[in-house]
């Protein structure tokens, strides 16, 4: 039994070290896709307040107090398909923006550049991208903040009865990290009371309700994000990263997890968010080829 045990272990040191080798052809490289890391979203979210600091949060204007957002996640861009479907739906007038809640890419160069190439103009199609692990492998947040400088943010949509915010966290490495959950608290302490309705976007989710190897947040984060949305009554959350579509209702909020929106994914589907009357609803649209 001890000579299986010792075999196992061996295995595993091996198959660890061959991935920190494989991965290593850059003296800089950020793991934190791969393996959690508590300082690298640091890093992450230092350089996006100085982004921020120089780039206001944008506020979309609407005339009508009926709007809607769409939302995906896991498009891992390479494959285009999918990503011109949900284009082409936000070019509807009825379509405010989309969000696409973290692994947009998986990291490369060449894939920022396509998907760089292929993104509206702002103006046309208001869209906010979220970091997931994928877009942190092979140095990955290097081409995401030259390309679009934020993962911490927030944006508001101001219709004529009153304003919303939607919150956008960077969850990319499986921790918020001090510095970003300090910037959370402080936002939702000195401006929620000034919105209708929060939203808060991350890439990873809260809750498995399935058997799962993926990386999740980690227990003392999800304890505190918990506490601030009973406090602070977060209407809902939405994230992705499992690839598998669930519902978990806790408190004040409504906590969903969005199916993969690759070209791969058997189950690919967006959501739709709509705000009607200022309460927000939700349905989902299936992909199929």
């Amino acid at each position: 039994m001890a000579n299986k045990v010792n075999h196992f272990k061996t295995r595993y040191a091996f198959l660890f070290f061959s991935i920190l080798v494989f991965f290593g052809c850059s003296n800089d490289a950020d793991y934190s896709g791969f393996f959690r890391s508590t300082d690298r979203v640091n890093d992450r979210f230092e350089q996006s307040d100085d982004w921020n600091k120089f780039h206001p949060f944008k506020n979309l204007v609407v005339n009508t107090d009926n709007y809607r957002l769409l939302v995906a996640s896991d498009v891992h861009i390479g494959g285009l398909r999918n990503f011109n479907i949900l284009l082409d739906e936000a070019k509807k007038p009825e379509n405010l923006a989309f969000v696409i809640v973290g692994d947009v890419v998986s990291g490369e160069k060449e894939d920022y550049l396509v998907l760089k190439d292929i993104l509206p103009d702002f103006d046309s199609i208001p869209y906010f991208l979220l970091v997931g692990n994928h877009d942190l492998y092979f140095d990955g947040w290097k081409t995401f903040h030259e390309y679009f400088g934020t993962s911490t943010y927030y944006f508001t949509v101001q219709t004529p009865a009153a304003k919303d915010i939607f919150i956008c966290l960077d969850t990319g490495g499986g921790t918020l990290g001090d510095k970003q959950l300090a910037w959370f608290k402080n936002l939702l302490s000195t401006q929620r009371a000034n919105y209708r309705n929060c939203v808060v976007f991350t890439h990873v989710n809260f809750f498995l309700n399935w058997n799962s190897n993926s990386t999740g947040l980690i227990n003392p984060e999800i304890n505190t994000l918990l506490d601030l949305f009973v406090q602070y009554h977060i209407v809902m959350s939405i994230n992705g990263h499992d690839h598998i579509r669930g519902l978990t209702a806790f408190g004040y909020t409504t906590y969903l997890t969005l199916d993969a929106f690759a070209d791969y994914a058997s189950n690919a589907s967006f959501l739709r968010l709509n705000v009607t009357g200022g309460k927000i609803g939700y349905e989902y649209q299936e992909i199929n080829h």
